[in-house]
């Protein structure tokens, strides 16, 4: 199994890359570095900033989100940055969510399967280069012409010439996102996972290889979850973190009834408990959405706790990697120590 790392960029206002531990996570072998945006800092740009200081290590975005950025200047930018680092940029695309997209970057939300496809498809047209580019779909359309335009636009050729495909991942975890992830990307990232409940995604990952066809299954197929890691000999104080993230996503990404992590929770056998945390959040509770987080789905989908605990965990996500049920395991690491005790554990 390989290792990855989630940074994290600070808080307070401010945004700060800890390039000692990335760096840290390079020598000691770690496959890959993972940024992300909500509506602070943006994914590429501290994409840009860790492959410049860095040598081996891939750097991959977890997510950016599409409704930001136009497909075309998705595909300019990681076709940049994948030159000028050598072929370590992965692409991370996502949806993100209506509250987001809607009441951050001012865009209609739409149909956010339909916006992956023709987003991804889009990409791998530019970076073909096979001819000028056009796209006739819902969200895109290239040229773009009718009413506002000049009518002026005409389909064009990229400049920029991809040394090797990209790899372009999605974030998912819903059914239908799996489905889609696994028919016309290279991966996806789950935003946390128990590996012993890989059944939750293997129907739709098995509808979508077979819509793909040509052999593509998980031999070329990455999984990369996330994952929360607390070291702390206090086994209460380790699991806070991770309950805090938990209790945020099932219970307040989202509307009561458009929550996909809510939704996912359930899958995972915690209904009652995804029910009760939404409900204490959305009523403002959160102390009471914290504490209705079972400590069994802490200890399912992060490594919380004492080093000689995380160590047992790891032999199951170790398993779940034989069966290629789990590519990388993106650690969401803040120190030393907990990089060392991943890297003694798995490589």
């Amino acid at each position: 199994m390989k290792l990855g790392l989630v940074m994290g960029t600070g808080g307070g206002g401010g945004i700060r890359i800890d390039m000692d531990l990335i760096r840290e996570a390079e020598d000691l072998g770690f496959d890959s570095v993972w940024t992300s945006e909500s509506w602070g800092s943006d994914a590429i740009s501290t994409a840009a900033w860790v492959l410049a200081q860095t040598t081996k290590i891939k750097v991959g975005t977890g997510i950016i989100q599409m409704s930001a950025r136009t497909p075309a200047m998705a595909a300019m930018t990681a076709m940049t940055l994948q030159q000028l680092s050598g072929d370590r940029f992965i692409l991370g695309i996502g949806p993100s969510g209506p509250q987001v997209i809607e009441g951050w970057h001012g865009e209609a939300y739409g149909r956010p399967l339909t916006r992956t496809r023709e987003y991804i498809e889009i990409i791998r047209k530019i970076e073909a280069r096979d001819g000028p580019l056009t796209h006739d779909g819902f969200h895109y359309q290239i040229p773009k012409t009718g009413e506002g335009t000049t009518n002026l636009g005409k389909p064009l050729k990229g400049i920029l010439h991809s040394p090797a495909p990209l790899k372009l991942v999605t974030g998912t975890i819903a059914p239908a996102g799996v489905r889609v992830s696994a028919e016309i990307a290279d991966g996806m990232i789950p935003v946390f996972m128990n590996p012993d409940r890989f059944d939750v995604f293997e129907d739709a990952l098995a509808d979508g290889f077979a819509k793909a066809g040509g052999g593509k299954s998980l031999d070329n197929f990455t999984v990369t979850p996330f994952c929360a890691i607390n070291l702390d000999d206090d086994e209460v104080a380790a699991r806070q973190p991770a309950r805090e993230n938990l209790a945020l996503y099932i219970g307040g990404m989202g509307a009561r009834d458009k929550n996909f992590y809510n939704d996912y929770a359930k899958r995972l056998g915690h209904e009652g408990a995804a029910v009760e945390i939404q409900d204490h959040f959305l009523s403002g509770r959160r102390a009471e959405a914290m504490a209705a987080v079972p400590d069994e789905l802490v200890d399912q989908v992060s490594l919380s706790g004492p080093a000689g605990k995380i160590t047992e965990r790891l032999a199951d996500w170790k398993a779940a990697s034989k069966d290629k049920k789990v590519d990388s395991l993106l650690a969401r690491c803040k120190s030393s120590a907990e990089l060392q005790v991943l890297a003694r554990a798995v490589l």
